[in-house]
C-alpha cells in the first residue's frame, strides 16, 4: 500500500513549491478596456511606462511593475483583437458595397471603418 502512496507523496511535494509561489504572486486585474478608444489609450500608457521601466535596470519593483501593467496590456490587445476582427467585416462590406455599386452601404460601413482606424492610427 505505501508503494501506491510514493508516487502521490512525491507529486505532492513537488507541487508544494508551485503552490507557494502561485499564493505568493499578486494578481492584477489591469485597467478595462470597455471600448477601443479606451484600449488604445491604455495600451499606449502601459506601452510608455514599459518602455521607461526597460530604459534602466530592472529591479524587483520594476518587475513588479511590469507584471502589474502586463494585465492591463492583455486586455487592451484582447479588445483592439476583437474590434480589428469586427472591423474586418465592416472592410468586407465595404467591397462588396462597391462592387454592387450600393453607395449607402459603402458611405455606412465606409464611415464605420475609418473611424475606428483614426482611433486606432492616432
Amino acid at each position: 500500500m505505501m508503494r501506491h502512496l510514493l508516487p502521490l507523496l512525491l507529486a505532492g511535494l513537488m507541487a508544494a513549491p508551485a503552490l507557494a509561489d502561485e499564493e505568493r504572486a499578486e494578481h492584477f486585474s489591469g485597467k478595462p478596456a470597455d471600448t477601443l478608444a479606451e484600449a488604445v489609450t491604455n495600451a499606449d500608457e502601459a506601452n510608455r511606462e514599459l518602455a521607461s521601466l526597460l530604459d534602466g535596470e530592472l529591479s524587483d519593483a520594476d518587475l513588479a511593475k511590469v507584471h502589474q501593467l502586463s494585465y492591463t496590456m492583455e486586455n487592451a490587445l484582447a479588445r483592439i483583437h476583437e474590434e480589428v476582427y469586427q472591423l474586418e467585416g465592416t472592410l468586407e462590406e465595404v467591397h462588396l458595397g462597391s462592387e454592387a455599386f450600393d453607395r449607402e452601404r459603402v458611405r455606412t460601413n465606409g464611415e464605420t471603418y475609418l473611424n475606428a482606424m483614426d482611433t486606432l492610427l492616432d
